[in-house]
């Protein structure tokens, strides 16, 4: 189901019709508040039962509430009825219902190993920040590096350019790969030095598509350098909502000559990560650990 919600990207919710939650022994949940996006996921018996994601905007504590109720739509689940949730994200210690919240760096790696439990090199890029994480063979965090204080090199740089150049920002990667010739380089440090240039650009008669072109290869030149700083290693998994810009992910394969691993819907990691460290705490408290 989709509910349209902004101009600039869509909310969403999923249920599995093929699950039964009355007749689960455990019920968990993760809640994802991040700076642009918020995002909630259920588990039963350690399958996903549903999720949703959708716009943060100015209250946290009450997108927490409005996304863990999107998920739970038409499913006749309630609050009450999860045993067990974990908070994750920038906004995390405004989940009001969490029971323990953890960072979204180890969030990101679990639910990246759920799906591909290969994985040793994720790349997740958030509203404001990018961040390099390697895991072990158990999804466990062993190292990670995040970009500088800049929005450069952020989901929230390619909402900017977006809303400046008139283009809905789930249409940017695409009409970045819909282009002939060499396109002309921006700024891949500064959002700023990048809006400029890339105003200049349309001034001068550069095609739309040949700027947008050019911020994604920026955007990508610095997802390279950061991911090269911890040095990549295979299997690689790309998640957050960067994953679902062609415009970028193609570019960044290229970059390193390798495939990303990507989910159904990237944008949950976080949360099914949050979900999976509330299932794996329930269970050691039943067994009184």
């Amino acid at each position: 189901m989709l509910v349209k919600q902004s101009t600039r990207w869509s909310a969403y919710s999923w249920k599995d019709p093929d699950r039964d939650w009355t007749k689960a022994k455990n019920i968990v949940a993760g809640v994802d508040v991040g700076s642009v996006g918020s995002k909630a996921l259920v588990l039963t018996d350690g399958q996903i039962c549903c999720y949703s994601g959708m716009y943060t905007g100015s209250n946290s504590p009450r997108a927490a509430e409005d996304a863990l109720n999107l998920a739970l739509k038409d499913t006749g689940m309630k609050l009450e009825n999860i045993q067990y949730t974990v908070g994750t994200g920038y906004g995390r210690v405004n989940v009001p219902f969490a029971n323990k919240t953890i960072t979204e760096i180890g969030c990101h790696a679990r639910g990246a190993h759920w799906f591909f439990p290969s994985v040793r090199t994720i790349l997740d890029m958030g509203g404001q920040d990018c961040k390099g994480i390697h895991c072990d063979e158990t999804g466990r965090v062993t190292h990670f590096l995040m970009n500088d204080k800049c929005a450069a090199g952020t989901g929230r740089s390619m909402e900017i350019i977006g809303e400046m150049l008139g283009v809905p920002v789930d249409e940017i990667g695409d009409r970045s790969l819909d282009i002939v010739g060499e396109i002309p380089p921006v700024s891949s440090t500064c959002v700023v030095f990048a809006k400029s240039e890339a105003f200049s650009l349309l001034q001068d008669g550069v095609p739309l598509n040949e700027v947008l072109a050019a911020y994604c290869d920026g955007l990508a030149r610095r997802v390279h350098i950061l991911i090269q700083r911890i040095k990549m290693e295979p299997d690689f998994a790309i998640t957050g909502g960067i994953a679902k810009n062609r415009g970028v992910v193609q570019r960044v394969e290229k970059a390193f000559g390798v495939k990303a691993m990507i989910s159904p819907e990237p944008q949950i990691v976080g949360a099914l990560g949050a979900a999976l460290f509330a299932k794996a705490i329930m269970e050691k408290q039943a067994r009184g650990g």
